[in-house]
């Protein structure tokens, strides 16, 4: 784990949006494509402010989210609705979003289709995380009904994971498809966060499910 602290949040933002920006261009530059996963929340808002305004080739980037709750974009727990507000504008608004919700009762009954839309986006180029003080990253959680399948090396991409600390259904990408990303990043904030990755990285990934990527990762973070 190589761990980058940052005297306050603004710089962070600034630059770590460096940093994903020239992860992107250069993977543009040698393949004409890249692929770009983020998570949702209320942490990377800024981040995405900034990131939507650095002109990259953003007509060559597919953005897909980490996970999504199972809810339409009209709810404000939607981090697809968070997407489109801070990151699909200005340069940023020409890249392709890969959606993880679909109109559907049940994630299971669009979870083929999802699956479908996703791979031809795969691997992931950059990955950028986050993580809860209960150490679940995308919806990784500790305790979720399927979360041992979800870490097995032979998951599949997409897997609709709920957990008790989950309102609802969510759809996420699994160990395997976030392992894969030729660039990992982890964003985290606060003294409590910091305090749980450390404790993580002594865990094993069913009792917390970061520590299934901090040793790949470069983890950002700020008071």
């Amino acid at each position: 784990m190589r761990f980058t602290a940052y005297p306050d949040r603004e710089m962070l933002f600034l630059a770590l949006a460096d940093v994903l920006a020239a992860n992107l261009a250069a993977i543009v530059k040698a393949n004409g494509r890249a692929t770009l996963s983020v998570p949702g929340g209320t942490t990377p808002g800024p981040l995405f402010d900034i990131l939507s305004g650095v002109d990259l080739g953003w007509q060559s980037v597919a953005v897909v989210l980490n996970d999504e709750r199972w809810v339409p974009e009209t709810d404000p727990r939607s981090n697809t609705a968070l997407l489109r507000a801070r990151l699909f504008r200005g340069p940023a608004s020409l890249a392709t979003l890969v959606p993880l919700h679909a109109e559907a009762p049940s994630p299971e009954d669009r979870l083929d289709a999802l699956t479908a839309g996703l791979l031809p986006h795969l691997p992931l180029s950059v990955l950028l995380l986050g993580m809860g003080a209960d150490m679940h990253t995308a919806s990784l959680f500790p305790g979720a009904d399927r979360l041992a399948e979800a870490l097995a090396p032979d998951a599949p991409p997409l897997m609709v994971l709920r957990a008790a600390q989950a309102a609802e259904p969510r759809v996420t990408l699994t160990a395997p498809v976030l392992r894969a990303a030729l660039h990992i990043h982890i964003l985290i904030t606060g003294t409590e966060k910091r305090a749980a990755l450390e404790a993580a990285r002594h865990l094993p990934p069913h009792r917390a499910p970061i520590r299934a990527f901090v040793d790949h990762a470069t983890v950002h973070w700020a008071e």
